[in-house]
């Protein structure tokens, strides 16, 4: 009875411990489907990204894991890279670097980034890589880890980038010293319009003279008309060259800007204009405290062809007012001169500051055509706008604005 009863026992205890190893069995079972199913879904990630990613041993350099990226890059199967080394699979030089910078990223047990170059199956390229350690339950890098990102094209953009820069800086030198020529040719002109033009000029204008002046009393009226005619044509011409010349400046002069005052240049530019002409009687109206940046030269050039075609076009006004004020027109401050003279039709305001452009003709109102279009160039050499608003027999006004910005009460 004894022993059947210790059977008994033995057989119970046998049968729990069976089941128990049964039990721990099947959690080992199920243990390893959730390590391979884990694994598994890591591979799926790291297999549908772009970059080539990999994990090294660090104790040995021994591949762990490599993606798909990475098997098409280099063309070595995970299968056969596992185990190998990055001698097993790259040039000794560049196993090497690969190496270092391992064992650095696991000493430094932080993430670094690296630009490095391999060559693969598309040639060299170039990379920026993270490399992070991975560490065990001790807290110790057993691993490395990479994720590799090609910026190879990005890195042959620059390249041109750097190539493209480098040729136009060579062109812009090439048409530095293309538009430096350009400019002594231009002097030259310039010199050559201001001497040798103005000689004959003054021949025509003393020998027309001398003509009224000795034969006056042989030549009839019509003789006389002529050579009178002629020497208003000759000032006419001094006048065309030297609106040229002024036109050349505007366009070549060096620009050095500085704070003026533009009430007191208005009323100095006025009072030429009065003592040329004095039996006008015109009204000037300019505020004070009229301040603008500006090269004064170059301004006041402006400035004296803008008040000159206000004077001239009032002229048949016997209540002439010119004014020369500021305003904010569409958020913009513009400086402006207004007059109540003959004004212009709007149709035709495009050709205004083109040269030799004339809205009226030269029997109503003297003039070469080119002051509007030194103006111009006054106003874009400064970064500027200019544009007009006129009326047929109700006057014009000019606005123009310098770029660095306009000070004053508008």
């Amino acid at each position: 009875m004894l022993i059947a009863t210790q059977v008994a026992v033995l057989g119970g205890f046998g049968l729990y411990a069976l089941n128990i190893v049964r039990r721990a069995d099947r959690a080992r079972v199920e243990a390893q489907d959730e390590a391979a199913a884990s694994h598994n879904q890591l591979q799926k990630l790291i297999d549908n990204t772009g970059s080539n990613i990999y994990m090294k041993r660090v104790d040995n350099g021994q591949y762990l894991l490599v993606n798909k990226e990475w098997e098409r890059l280099f063309g070595v199967t995970r299968d056969h890279v596992i185990n190998l080394t990055d001698h097993g699979v790259f040039p000794a030089e560049l196993a090497d670097q690969l190496r270092q910078n391992d064992l650095r990223v696991a000493a430094g047990n932080k993430s670094v980034q690296y630009e490095e170059t391999a060559e693969g199956i598309d040639g060299e390229r170039t990379y920026i890589s993270v490399k992070f350690p991975v560490l065990d339950s001790a807290g110790d890098p057993y691993a490395v880890c990479g994720i590799s990102t090609d910026i190879t094209e990005r890195k042959r953009a620059e390249d041109e980038v750097r190539r493209l820069n480098a040729s136009l800086e060579t062109r812009v030198l090439q048409r530095t010293a293309e538009l430096e020529a350009s400019n002594k040719e231009l002097d030259a002109f310039a010199y050559s319009v201001s001497h040798d033009l103005r000689a004959p000029l003054r021949s025509l204008h003393g020998f027309s003279d001398a003509l009224l002046e000795d034969y006056g009393d042989v030549l009839d009226d019509g003789g006389k008309d002529y050579l009178r005619r002629l020497q208003r044509n000759v000032g006419r011409m001094g006048r065309m060259i030297d609106d040229l010349l002024s036109l050349s400046r505007a366009t070549r002069a060096d620009l050095e800007r500085r704070e003026i005052d533009l009430t007191a240049m208005s009323q100095d530019v006025v009072t030429e204009l009065r003592a040329a002409d004095p039996p006008r009687d015109v009204t000037l109206v300019v505020p004070d405290g009229l301040v603008a940046e500006a090269d004064p030269q170059l301004l006041r050039l402006a400035l004296q062809n803008l008040l000159a075609n206000a004077w001239k076009f009032t002229g048949k006004r016997p209540d002439a007012v010119i004014e020369v004020g500021q305003a904010v027109r569409s958020g913009e401050t513009f400086f402006f001169v207004r007059d109540n003279g003959v004004g212009f039709d709007m149709a035709y305001a495009d050709k205004l500051f083109d040269a030799f452009q004339r809205l009226h003709t030269t029997a109503d109102f003297q003039g070469t055509g080119i002051g509007l279009a030194i103006v111009a160039r006054v106003v874009r050499r400064h970064g500027g706008h200019i544009f007009a608003e006129a009326e047929v027999g109700h006057g014009a006004t000019f606005y123009f604005n310098l770029m660095s910005g306009a000070k004053g009460k508008p």
